[in-house]
């Protein structure tokens, strides 16, 4: 199993303990996801985020239903959480988001381990590229939300 690398950093305009929360709401999700996966949480909320959570969803890839789920795997607010797949559309999917402060503001990282079914035949023209569309609208997304102003650039 060919195991590939995904990494995206963006600094926000509020420190660690003020951002975490966002993130920790599951909810919210959704408004990082770009709506042509038709993401859908089926896990009723409120989750309560801690290591062993679970969070099942719904989504398309490519017009294909796909059920995902998800396990809290590392849980350590305001500075850093994992989420694992246990089942899905990959083989593997581990994601850890960290969270450090820097320059008034918190540099956000994304860091992703995956492979992918067929990895020969679909990562470089169909995973790859999804995934980078997925965290330049995530991107986008948490810029609108907390926009830096004029006066707090790092």
């Amino acid at each position: 199993m060919k195991v590939h690398e995904f990494h995206a950093e963006l600094w926000l305009p509020l420190p660690p303990a003020e951002l975490f929360p966002f993130f920790a709401d599951a909810a919210n999700l959704e408004a990082l996801t770009p709506a042509l996966l038709h993401f859908h949480m089926v896990t009723p909320p409120p989750i309560e985020m801690k290591v062993g959570a679970l969070i099942d969803y719904r989504l398309r890839i490519h017009g294909l239903p796909v059920r995902w789920r998800t396990r809290i795997t590392v849980w350590q607010p305001p500075h850093r959480f994992a989420d694992e797949q246990i089942r899905g559309p990959y083989r593997q999917w581990i994601h850890e988001h960290t969270f450090e402060a820097r320059d008034g503001g918190t540099l956000v990282r994304d860091h992703v381990r995956y492979a992918a079914p067929l990895d020969f035949l679909v990562h470089r023209w169909l995973v790859r590229p999804d995934i980078e569309r997925i965290f330049k609208f995530r991107t986008e997304a948490l810029q609108n939300r907390f926009p830096v102003s004029a006066q707090v650039r790092p």
